[in-house]
């Protein structure tokens, strides 16, 4: 039984996904963006492209685990979120722009490391 709550499990995924990135010399630009429909997660910048960084976490690896939980509705969600983003920040609109994903299971992730899949989908 997990000792966490989805939502606590789930900060604390976001946080060691955003302290690895930044290890990897992306900045954030913004954590937690939401609009009507959707919600991004992590909003970096890598040297200059724009990255809609989606944060995953799944305490088991059933249904494809953490990574397979990213299907086309949902890409399609934040493909729709992230055109809203570029948006409402226009000073962003004209950078390249990826959709990265980051990928941690089970309790405590386990001691597995997480997987970042740069450019893990094309909107």
């Amino acid at each position: 039984m997990p000792d966490a709550s989805p939502t606590s499990a789930g900060l604390a995924a976001e946080n060691q996904a955003l302290d690895y990135l930044r290890g990897q010399g992306l900045q954030l630009l913004t954590r937690n963006w939401r609009c009507k429909g959707g919600e991004l997660d992590l909003v970096m910048l890598d040297a200059d492209t724009v990255v809609f960084v989606e944060v995953r976490y799944r305490w088991h690896v059933d249904f494809g685990g953490a990574v397979g939980s990213i299907d086309g509705r949902k890409q399609k969600r934040l493909a729709l979120a992230a055109n809203m983003f570029l948006l409402k920040e226009p000073r962003w609109a004209d950078h390249p722009c990826r959709f990265d994903v980051v990928a941690l299971q089970g309790s405590h992730h386990a001691g597995r490391p997480l997987q970042w899949l740069k450019n893990a989908f094309e909107c």
